[in-house]
């Protein structure tokens, strides 16, 4: 505890990744946690000023596990989509600091590929979870819509987590989920698809090269078979105003409506046949701390899932040739959050990553 507490008090003034530190608090729950329970005295860091209070951070620490601290989320008056706000000034990438990581969850993915903390709880409404995974080099895991409590009322946000690694995530879901059932390992090969657009995004080339690259190794590795007939591929509508319809809390116009239940449509056919899709987490690299510029959907490829519900993880791909961080994003069927972790952890096995 006192390594991670001391890591956090070098590097936070610089990164920005908290908004409060617990010292008093972490080293004396610390000390007294029982050494018997799963995550005993693991560190982990807790999303913006409320989360200490969610369902995934009380699950943690009945595990053993020790907060340390609050996470940095958007402050006054900044888009949500951009950037975080910690005690000491604004969120920076690790990488590239100047640079933005991502949001909602800015500072836990900041906090995590800075090894501060192992482990931070995250939410992701659109994107907020996986995107700054893949902005910040880490894991990040959205769960199935409903798979666990939520104070999001429209129903688009679900609980997440960032971890260095795959395992830690598996810790995560094994002490947050009930009748959660351990799964063996990913019997691969696995059945995918790769799309870099979802049939509407503009990606950037060098963002899709890093992520072509990764698939092709995964295909190489023997942990993906992928199916290249024009009948398998996937086409979505753009979702972006069937999600901000949703979002606004009001009743979905026509044809907003239609959009999402033609989307749901075509990922059940898919998902019935194919039981992995692999595509770019977001269309384009990390922006800069100005904002992404007028009509840039850093979400473009994220939101489709949240409106549908699958769970989708995105994993560290490499690099684009000036120093981002790009993350490969994995969806899976509707609560096979267990079996999607499994095929994570193969898929990280296969992916060494060397930053630049």
């Amino acid at each position: 505890m006192g390594e991670a507490l001391e890591r956090i008090d070098r590097l936070d003034p610089e990164l920005c990744a908290f908004i409060e530190v617990w010292h008093t608090r972490a080293r004396a729950r610390s000390r007294a946690v029982d050494g018997r329970l799963p995550l005993a005295g693991l560190p982990f860091a807790v999303k913006g000023p409320t989360g200490i209070r969610s369902y995934a951070a009380r699950r943690l620490i009945a595990a053993g596990a020790v907060p340390v601290g609050s996470t940095a989320v958007p402050g006054p008056g900044t888009y949500w989509q951009t950037w975080g706000r910690g005690a000491h000034g604004r969120t920076v990438n690790p990488y590239r600091a100047d640079r933005t990581p991502g949001g909602s969850s800015a500072g836990s993915a900041v906090a995590v590929a800075a090894g501060m903390v192992p482990l931070a709880t995250g939410s992701d409404g659109a994107g907020s979870v996986r995107i700054p995974a893949a902005w910040c080099g880490v894991f990040g895991l959205k769960t199935t819509n409903g798979l666990l409590p939520s104070p999001d009322r429209t129903g688009l946000a679900t609980a997440g987590v960032l971890t260095r690694r795959v395992a830690e995530a598996e810790a995560y879901l094994r002490c947050v989920l009930d009748g959660h059932e351990e799964v063996a390992g990913a019997r691969v090969p696995v059945a995918a698809t790769y799309s870099p657009d979802l049939g509407f995004a503009r990606t950037d080339p060098a963002v899709e090269a890093v992520v072509r690259a990764a698939v092709d190794r995964l295909a190489a590795a023997g942990v993906v078979r992928l199916d290249g007939a024009a009948d398998a591929r996937l086409s979505l509508l753009d979702p972006c105003e069937a999600w901000l319809a949703v979002r606004g809390g009001d009743r979905p116009a026509e044809a907003a409506a239609s959009v999402r239940a033609e989307n749901d449509r075509r990922l059940d056919a898919y998902f019935a046949r194919t039981p992995l899709l692999l595509t770019p987490v977001t269309p384009n690299r990390p922006h800069g701390h100005e904002g992404p510029g007028p009509d840039v959907y850093s979400t473009a490829l994220t939101w489709a899932f949240n409106l549908s519900g699958h769970p989708a993880a995105s994993l560290p791909a490499g690099f684009t040739p000036d120093g981002c961080p790009v993350g490969l994003q994995l969806v899976a069927g509707r609560g096979a959050d267990v079996s999607l972790l499994g095929i994570a952890r193969a898929a990280e096995e296969a992916l060494p990553i060397v930053c630049p």
